[in-house]
């Protein structure tokens, strides 16, 4: 009886009866072929457009390694064909070359693997029809499909490329949320900026008072004078440069004088002043601009 061959490896199975006394030579190169199967590595070395990957019976073939590595000068965009059509084949593939390759086995989906890219494909052995897929499109973590692609991805991790879209209120924001990564709309980051763009304390009603921002963040203060006057000391505090405190007199009761840090610059209406506006203008002083409302 005749030696036949396993279906994707061509591993040699011995007829019952053959190759007495020669049968060792045989399983020592079927261990070869199993072994090269499970971590061979092979280097391939590509020019042209094209190259056929083929897995012979009985032979350790370059189509038998697991990890392909490809290398040479290929002219262009390089075709893989694997042969024979109906064998099923997984590879590992790491594409050094400066070319895209392209894995086919039959009429059926192609892989391509970009320059110095690397890959997980399998080929399906559907005979004319055969198509090879890529393992790592379309990740499934925790239930969860990935659709993102590699340029997004890339995006994420810190690409610097930049368009000039519009942002509109519907777009989508990405943000850590206490450590989960979520989208939020633009439009509810911009109701988040201007509520907390500027803060509105209470009112000041007492006689004296100072006012020092503990936060870097712009201070719209009512000042009520319906009781008593009031002498208000503006202070620098925490914020930033460019950033500011308008004062608005409430009541045209009463007085309102306000103190700056020295050498700030404006012309002072001393117990006039019912509005005004002083923006911080280096870190130390004020620039600031009163007005009369009453």
């Amino acid at each position: 009886m005749a030696s036949t061959y396993t279906s994707n490896l061509g591993v040699e199975k011995i007829g019952a009866g053959e190759q007495a006394g020669a049968w060792g030579t045989t399983t020592n190169n079927n261990f070869d072929i199993i072994d090269r199967a499970i971590n061979g590595v092979g280097a391939i070395t590509l020019s042209g457009t094209s190259h056929t990957l083929t897995t012979s019976d009985g032979t350790l073939s370059e189509g038998g390694n697991k990890v392909l590595v490809l290398g040479g000068s290929p002219s262009g965009t390089n075709t893989i064909t694997i042969s024979p059509n109906d064998q099923d084949k997984m590879f590992f593939v790491h594409n050094s070359t400066s070319q895209t390759v392209t894995f086919t086995q039959g009429s059926g989906g192609n892989v391509n693997v970009p320059a110095g890219a690397k890959a997980l494909i399998y080929a399906d052995g559907a005979g004319s029809g055969a198509a090879v897929v890529d393992l790592l499109d379309s990740l499934t973590f925790g239930g969860t499909k990935l659709t993102a692609t590699a340029s997004e991805l890339n995006l994420m991790d810190g690409g610097t490329s930049a368009g000039t879209t519009a942002v509109a209120a519907g777009d989508g924001i990405v943000t850590n949320d206490g450590g989960t990564m979520r989208q939020t709309t633009a439009a509810t980051f911009s109701t988040y900026f201007n509520a907390n763009l500027v803060s509105v304390p209470s009112a000041i009603t007492s006689s004296s008072a100072t006012l020092t921002p503990s936060s870097a963040q712009s201070i719209y203060q009512k000042v009520d004078t319906s009781s008593n006057n009031v002498a208000l000391t503006l202070a620098i505090g925490s914020l930033a440069i460019g950033q500011y405190i308008i004062v608005d007199k409430t009541s045209s009761s009463n007085t309102l004088t306000l103190s700056y840090p020295s050498n700030s610059q404006g012309v002072s209406l001393g117990n006039s002043v019912s509005f005004a506006i002083a923006i911080n203008q280096n870190g130390s002083i004020f620039t600031f601009v009163e007005s009369v409302k009453f």
